[in-house]
């Protein structure tokens, strides 16, 4: 009697584990940037070509994938985020790591939902004090970006459009004005201080070999912060201000855009209920 009732409640129970949702497999998605890499402190030393940044930066990249592989993520994507994107290369990129190349869109696939997002090699906003080659997203075309009548970079574009999608932000590794960027948005990620700024072009940094040590073990701990970190989109509506450099003027006939209100010879404001439709607005015009 006893056995068939545990067969009986065996078999009741079946459907319930057959329905149950699949595991949601944990991807961690990586914008990389060239800036913030350990040991690339001058302007100079940016470029792709005769100088020793990609080779220093596919180091910290491997270094954080493997590290997040090794604190439990299933998948890990790089999108090369610095200038035209030509910097990474899939015979040096870590063998389990997915790379992206080729122009991306406006969301910059946030509407896969990753799991989290990350940054390696990452500046500060522009305007920063102390920070190493700060700059938002452009240092020749762009003075200064707003967002709601706050600055805002990089790191605040990207974490605020990955937010809208449900992803928040786990890790950053750059100079310290970049950590303390990212702080100010998400208190509970994890950083990874590869150098600090002596002035724009000269910094304090770590070696390779340390800096690499550093973001695997930083990365793998952040695993752990999954719970904790959670998405930060902005509450729309949302005006954002771009104030290019005095070498670029606006084109005679921005004051015709939609959705935009110039400001002046040098600065636009482009409107969307949320940051993506600003940005997307904002891509699409310029």
């Amino acid at each position: 009697m006893r056995q068939n009732l545990a067969l009986l409640l065996l078999v009741a129970a079946l459907p319930a584990f057959a329905q149950a949702p699949p595991v949601k497999k944990k991807t961690i998605f990586i914008i990389s940037d060239a800036e913030g890499v350990a040991g690339v402190c001058h302007q100079f030393q940016i470029e792709p070509k005769g100088t020793d940044m990609p080779e220093l930066l596919h180091g910290e990249v491997n270094a954080a994938v493997q590290g997040f592989f090794d604190g439990g993520a299933d998948e890990v994507i790089v999108v090369d985020g610095h200038y035209q994107g030509y910097n990474l290369s899939a015979t040096k990129i870590h063998p389990r790591a997915r790379l992206i190349l080729g122009p991306l869109p406006k969301n910059l696939t946030f509407d896969k939902k990753y799991t989290a997002l990350a940054f390696v090699g990452q500046h500060a906003m522009g305007n920063v004090q102390h920070a190493i080659m700060a700059h938002s997203f452009s240092s020749l075309g762009i003075q200064n970006m707003k967002v709601n009548g706050k600055p805002v970079g990089e790191i605040g574009i990207w974490t605020e459009i990955a937010g809208e999608y449900g992803t928040p932000v786990l890790f950053l590794s750059g100079d310290q004005a970049a950590a303390d960027e990212v702080r100010a948005i998400e208190p509970n990620v994890t950083t990874a201080v590869v150098k600090t700024a002596i002035g724009r072009n000269t910094c304090d940094t770590m070696s390779a070999v340390a800096a690499r040590e550093r973001i695997a073990a930083k990365a793998m701990e952040s695993m752990s912060k999954l719970g904790a970190v959670k998405p930060r989109p902005l509450q729309g509506p949302v005006t954002l201000e771009l104030e290019y450099t005095t070498r670029n003027s606006l084109p005679a006939d921005s004051a015709n855009w939609p959705n935009t209100k110039v400001v002046d010879d040098r600065t636009i404001q482009f409107f969307g209920p949320t940051l993506l439709d600003a940005w997307t607005l904002y891509r699409g015009l310029r």
